[in-house]
């Protein structure tokens, strides 16, 4: 075994004795987020866009809204279920049209991506981040997407509340 291979096993054991965490995997995925952080960059520059010496409140409300809803989107929805197949398994509804689901625990990479793809709050930083450089490389479209993202998370918002008050009425 090479050396780098056991002192990662030392680093492996060291952090989660008997636990297999998918440390390898985790390693995987930052890579990955830094190469897109690196590619969009590199995209901007090539393009000549500049960042804003800011962003203002109303862009900040908006790209929070956004990445909230596409990160739950992504993470929970049914319709996009497929997408999360190849590294998760179908548990059960959660309600609202939303899936519990489970990662399996084999494979550091896959297990890595598994619970990335089902945990909004670990998809916020990539979504927002395409958000974000989205709204310096192509701001028009990304204001666009953005816009529907917050408007079907507020309807979503209020199909909850009307529920609500209905069983509250009737209760």
């Amino acid at each position: 075994m090479s050396v780098v291979k056991e002192k990662a096993k030392r680093v492996q054991r060291g952090y989660a004795g008997q636990a297999d965490r998918p440390l390898a995997g985790y390693l995987g995925v930052m890579g990955a987020y830094g190469t897109l952080v690196g590619g969009l960059t590199a995209l901007g520059r090539v393009l000549g866009k500049r960042l804003p010496s800011r962003f203002g409140a109303g862009d900040t409300v908006l790209l929070g809204t956004a990445t909230f809803k596409a990160s739950r989107l992504l993470a929970k929805d049914a319709v996009t279920s497929p997408l999360r197949a190849p590294f998760t398994r179908y548990e059960e509804p959660a309600g609202d049209d939303e899936l519990n689901e489970s990662v399996p625990a084999k494979g550091h990479v896959k297990h890595a991506v598994g619970e990335l793809l089902t945990c909004p709050f670990c998809l916020n930083v990539w979504v927002g981040t395409g958000l974000a450089a989205g709204l310096v490389i192509a701001p028009k479209p990304t204001r666009l997407a953005a816009t529907v993202l917050t408007a079907v998370g507020v309807a979503d918002a209020l199909h909850l509340l009307y529920d609500a008050g209905k069983k509250l009425a009737s209760g």
